[in-house]
């Protein structure tokens, strides 16, 4: 058996082994490989830098555990950027599935930021009614949400301080997952209540939501983990978007070269084995 021979019978479990470290090792000791910066992303981080201090900045988590891998770095990133501009922080929840988590988010990123809660920021939670909770939030946030995540009320809390409604808001992100998230914002929000608004979601719903960032209808998309890694650049926190695209490459590149090397060897067999035939014959 030749060597190409021996190499194209090369046991599977080697190159599961190859990716598998492919993809680990970036994971855990990520390089953090250049990222081209996307007029999108670029978008909802150059509003949020403009924005003046205590500027009310409305944060819904529209997702949940099973989105979390793309939407969640998404989340950490906004929230680090917003605590760092001295913004108020509004967030709530339209999923219930989500509350939980959300409030993980919120709770770990003002933590790390040394934000007090009720001062600097606030989780609402959810409340049941889907799209009705937005045009709730229109007309009266204290009647939508009497209390806080946590039961304290919200009439009267200083990152509250003359917010009535979103009417108040200067600036609103949906991380959204599916339904309501983005798009349920634009219709019954801001297109009602005339606040400015950007958007996040998972990577296979951004090409579907590039209508309303082309006509101006949201004013930036942050797409999947791409564009999580794109704005962790954005704001110098390299975190674990930037180490899942470091995989992402990895795991490619190793593919790649798997495919072409595999590729060599068989086209080496064959002129061996053609060379043979023609010295038989």
């Amino acid at each position: 058996m030749t060597f190409s021979e021996r190499m194209l019978k090369i046991d599977r479990r080697i190159i599961f082994l190859v990716i598998g470290l492919c993809t680990l090792l970036p994971l855990l000791y990520p390089v953090g490989l250049p990222i081209k910066i996307s007029s999108e992303v670029r978008g909802v981080y150059n509003h949020i830098e403009s924005l003046p201090e205590r500027s009310v900045f409305f944060l819904s988590f529209d997702f949940d555990p099973a989105s979390k891998p793309e939407l969640h770095p998404q989340a950490i990133a906004l929230l680090r950027h917003a605590f760092r501009k001295n913004l108020r922080v509004v967030t709530m929840t339209l999923w219930v599935t989500g509350t939980g988590l959300a409030d993980q988010i919120v709770t770990q990123v003002a933590k790390e930021m040394g934000k007090e809660n009720g001062k600097d920021y606030v989780f609402l939670g959810w409340s049941p009614g889907n799209t009705v909770v937005i045009i709730n939030l229109g007309q009266n946030l204290y009647k939508t949400f009497p209390s806080d995540y946590g039961g304290k009320p919200t009439k009267g809390l200083p990152v509250l301080d003359g917010v009535q409604s979103l009417k108040d808001v200067t600036y609103l992100v949906s991380l959204g997952a599916g339904n309501p998230g983005v798009e349920a914002w634009y219709v019954f929000g801001k297109d009602k209540y005339k606040f400015e608004m950007g958007g996040g979601c998972t990577g296979v719903m951004a090409p579907g939501l590039y209508p309303l960032l082309r006509s101006g209808q949201i004013n930036g998309l942050i797409g999947g983990l791409r564009g999580a890694a794109e704005y962790e650049s954005l704001i110098d926190q390299k975190g674990k978007a930037v180490a899942g695209m470091d995989a992402q490459s990895a795991t490619h590149v190793a593919i790649i070269v798997l495919v072409i090397i595999c590729n060599l060897f068989y086209f080496s067999m064959r002129r061996a084995t053609g060379r043979q035939s023609q010295g038989g014959t």
